[in-house]
């Protein structure tokens, strides 16, 4: 008996070691492969603009670009920030005309106003104001009643700045520009032609959510992006879809989770250029797909504006867009719109 129940240790030992060795075998194989010395795959990630940048490339000869990365994102923050006391577009805020010193001012402006141009001015850049005053600034907000918001909205229009390649002055002394919602389309974009003009062919560049893909992953395939769902409560990296992004650029803006509620009011950080106050309307995220992302970028914003309706309106005038739109109907349920371009690359997220 003895021997038997030596025998029977020892056998649980032996078990239990092969088990234990079957674990850490499959945990091996679950766990993240420690990057190969020939593995093209390269990511670089940091902080910018006020949110984080994630680059996925690949490169045969493994380069890291990530010091040049950061050089030209400082770089385009030291024009277009308005946290940057001393950046271009700070000091123009405060003075009534500037000479451009940066590659950088003159290109977003362009692009800002021949959107401003087609969107029927509902994306202008300086709104940034009553945006402010409504209490999504730094300071909370700073009127009560509608004649606040009047004598604000008096500052608020695009076409009272005057442009050209080498300057910009204002019309009225008081317009505040803010370029916030397409200037990391702008960086996004800048920061893929520097890949391309290095001769990477495959990338996935990913600003604050705004991207641009080239070329396939390191599996063959398109370059795959999440939609968030748009629930007030939801996770933030809750998905109602999946999209193969086929060398474009793409954006998505909402109001799903950027709003406060004041005596029984609820207030979304998207303000109408129009009428000066919070927008009301059931589009609950606009996703653009467009050649580059500050297109997209500028038309997300300029459809969160506009609502379902006059959203689908732009586009169907406008070459060279696509859109996915995420709206509540009549009866509260969630919808969505996708245009004809982009049902194949569409997949849906089931909710469990």
């Amino acid at each position: 008996m003895r021997k038997s129940a030596k025998k029977n240790i020892i056998y649980s030992i032996l078990l239990l070691l092969v088990v234990f060795m079957v674990y850490l075998y499959r945990q091996s194989k679950d766990s993240p492969e420690q990057p190969k010395q020939d593995d093209p795959k390269m990511v670089i990630s940091g902080p910018t603009m006020g949110t984080t940048y994630r680059i996925v490339y690949l490169d045969e000869g493994r380069r890291d670009f990530k010091e040049e990365i950061d050089a030209l994102l400082a770089e385009i923050n030291q024009a277009l920030s308005t946290y940057i006391p001393e950046s271009e577009i700070s000091r123009f805020n405060r003075v009534d005309s500037l000479i451009f010193d940066s590659p950088h001012f003159f290109p977003v402006l362009e692009k800002s106003k021949a959107i401003y141009e087609t969107t029927n001015g509902a994306f202008d850049p300086t709104v940034g104001p009553l945006v402010n005053a409504w209490g999504f600034g730094p300071e909370g907000a700073t009127f009560k009643d509608s004649a606040g918001v009047q004598q604000i909205l008096r500052q608020v229009g695009f076409d009272q700045l005057v442009f050209d390649q080498k300057s910009i002055r204002k019309t009225n002394t008081d317009v505040y520009l803010d370029l916030s919602a397409i200037a990391k389309g702008y960086g996004v974009d800048k920061l893929a032609e520097y890949l391309s003009n290095k001769g990477v062919q495959n990338y996935l560049v990913e600003v604050g959510g705004e991207l641009v893909s080239k070329g396939v992953n390191d599996k063959g395939e398109l370059w795959k992006v999440g939609i968030s769902r748009p629930d007030e409560e939801g996770l933030a990296n809750e998905l109602f879809s999946i999209l193969a992004l086929d060398n474009k650029g793409m954006a998505t803006s909402g109001n799903y989770r950027n709003f406060y509620i004041k005596d029984s009011v609820k207030y979304s950080h998207t303000i109408s250029p129009y009428t000066g106050y919070p927008v009301e309307h059931s589009l609950l995220s606009a996703t653009v797909v467009a050649e580059d992302c500050m297109t997209a970028d500028a038309f997300a914003t300029a459809f969160m504006v506009l609502g379902i309706e006059k959203a689908k309106e732009i586009y169907a005038s406008t070459d060279g867009l696509e859109v996915f739109l995420i709206y509540n109907d009549d009866r509260g349920q969630m919808q969505s719109f996708v245009s004809e371009g982009l049902i194949p690359y569409i997949t849906a997220v089931d909710k469990e």
